[in-house]
């Protein structure tokens, strides 16, 4: 019965995903954070990077890594879907990561490995790997092994990238739900049913789990949830991109896949890349953390944070929008153009915040 449905309305079986990973996650979460404060697992507020005045607990991650992995789970039973064993065991190992992280905290270099454990998993036997960069800096297809290396930095990059926006109720949340609703559309008009399902599911689950993390938050997702929906993000994008690679062979649904990617990402990427950016040139680890996240910017202007979320979510739809309709111009012109939106938003930034210190 369901490979019917899945062949003539894929539409239903992607709402009733949905919908499975947003309830199991609503259900779970008030347990999670009864759980927290009857062994007070909360978030330190004496951090100088924290701004609640509660003690909040970090773990909400695991409600929406198991939600994604249950959900995954019944979707594999229905039709075989071997990518999807590769994507759960990378998510399970990843979780582990972020749950000793966020109750125990961890050192860099064990982080660093495991990322790279996870990426080489999904890399190599899951092949989630890129190969061409399709004429970005004038390159094309590049060879197996550069592509699986630029690949792993890729994934582990991203991975970190929405750990870093994990700073303000409900924004990592809503940026998750965002990127992977687009991937989920996208491979829904692909006719590609076993991505679109993986990105409709985890759009449930943190759905479900930002009902609880929207201002004033209840519970944050902590490492677990932020490294699992980056995860997830980076290897839908490299997929994304691969599957409309142009051939002899192929007519790929969208043109310019790297930049629609890109433009689907480009708050986390550019965030990150600012961020680093500015650390590296100030002599700084830019591992080390700091309140010059553009959250933090915008918070330094008075916006409440949600305020920021829709101010950052409509930014982030509107590149998008602008990506996916002029995508016949080609990547290299469309990824300047992201830079060019980026450039101006975070000048626009700048110069309110000189302002207001004169």
């Amino acid at each position: 019965m369901f490979k019917d449905i899945l062949s003539s309305h894929p539409e239903y079986f992607y709402v009733a995903i949905f919908i499975l990973a947003f309830s199991i996650v609503i259900l779970s979460v008030p347990s999670i954070i009864y759980t927290a404060l009857k062994y007070k697992l909360f978030d330190k507020n004496d951090l100088h990077r924290k701004n609640h005045k509660r003690n909040i607990s970090r773990l909400g991650g695991l409600a929406i890594v198991g939600s994604l992995t249950l959900s995954i789970l019944l979707f594999s039973a229905v039709i075989s879907f071997k990518d999807a064993n590769f994507l759960i065991a990378s998510c399970i190992i990843l979780a582990a990561l972020g749950l000793k992280d966020d109750v125990h905290g961890t050192n860099t270099s064990t982080k660093f490995l495991l990322q790279i454990s996870v990426a080489f998993i999904l890399v190599f036997f899951g092949a989630f790997r890129l190969t061409s960069l399709y004429g970005v800096l004038g390159i094309g297809d590049i060879p197996a092994l550069a592509g699986a290396l630029f690949s792993i930095v890729l994934i582990i990059f991203l991975n970190n990238a929405f750990n870093l926006i994990d700073g303000i109720d409900g924004l990592a949340g809503t940026i998750g739900i965002l990127a992977n609703l687009a991937f989920g559309l996208l491979f829904t008009i692909m006719g590609e049913v076993c991505y679109a399902t993986i990105a409709f599911a985890l759009a449930g689950a943190v759905a479900g789990f930002l009902k609880y993390n929207w201002f004033p938050a209840k519970i944050f997702m902590g490492d677990t949830g932020a490294l699992i929906i980056g995860l997830v993000s980076a290897a839908l994008a490299i997929r994304f991109i691969e599957l409309n690679k142009f051939t002899p062979y192929s007519h790929p649904k969208f043109y310019s896949a790297p930049a629609i990617a890109v433009a689907i990402l480009v708050v986390p990427i550019f965030d990150s890349l600012r961020v680093f950016t500015i650390r590296i040139l100030s002599r700084k680890s830019p591992f080390k953390g700091d309140r010059n996240h553009i959250h933090h910017r915008l918070e330094q202007l008075g916006y409440k944070p949600n305020r920021i979320v829709i101010l950052t979510a409509g930014l982030n739809m509107a590149i998008i929008a602008a990506v996916v309709l002029l995508q016949n111009f080609g990547n290299f012109t469309l990824i300047i153009l992201i830079i060019v939106f980026c450039m101006v938003f975070n000048g626009t930034i700048t110069l309110r915040l000189i302002r207001k210190k004169i």
